[in-house]
């Protein structure tokens, strides 16, 4: 069975050889699996940007500005990191001017239901991209960049998942009970 604490450490011990082993370029799928994660988090900015100015919840608006400064974090060094490398960054939706929540109509007007799910799922489709960058990186500072991002929405949705579940709007699949099972 792999032992963690040993995987770590010989992730830190190559990280920190002292040999003058030339640095690999970017394969290909390392730079896709960046560039598309860096559009994904922008994009997801803009959704977090149109809850902002939808909600009057002072707990979903501090939940939001939360996950801003997370976003634009993973941004900002994953923007740099690509400019680094020499990777043209994506072209983005431009940010969301912002409104009086109290004057966007309630038809338009998403929930804080609807806004708290849909930032759960981007939660989901960012964690699985972080998951599936990580596979694919052979360059070991790629690799810790990935767990990096996974580790903040892990950390996020913990808190997230506590605000859901208070407000009752955690969305539950159907349990299963197999055949013979007894129900009280």
């Amino acid at each position: 069975m792999p032992n963690p604490f040993e995987a770590i450490f010989n992730t830190l011990k190559i990280s920190f050889d002292t040999t003058n082993e030339p640095k690999s370029p970017l394969h290909v799928i390392e730079a896709g699996d960046c560039w598309k994660y860096l559009t994904l988090v922008e994009e997801f900015i803009r959704y977090e940007e149109i809850g902002l100015n939808t909600t009057t919840d002072d707990e979903v608006i501090e939940m939001l500005n939360d996950i801003v400064k997370i976003c634009e974090s993973q941004v900002k060094r994953l923007s740099t990191f690509l400019k680094q490398e020499g990777i043209p960054l994506p072209d983005v939706t431009s940010s969301k001017p912002n409104s009086d929540p109290n004057g966007v109509p309630l038809g338009v007007k998403l929930t804080d239901e609807e806004i708290t799910n849909g930032i759960a799922f981007k939660l989901v489709i960012c964690s699985q991209t972080c998951a599936k960058g990580q596979s694919d990186a052979i360059r070991n500072e790629v690799g810790i960049l990935w767990i990096e991002f996974f580790l903040e929405w892990a950390v996020f949705g913990a808190t997230l998942k506590t605000l859901m579940r208070k407000r009752g709007w955690l969305k539950v699949p159907p349990y299963y009970y197999p055949p013979g099972f007894q129900q009280n």
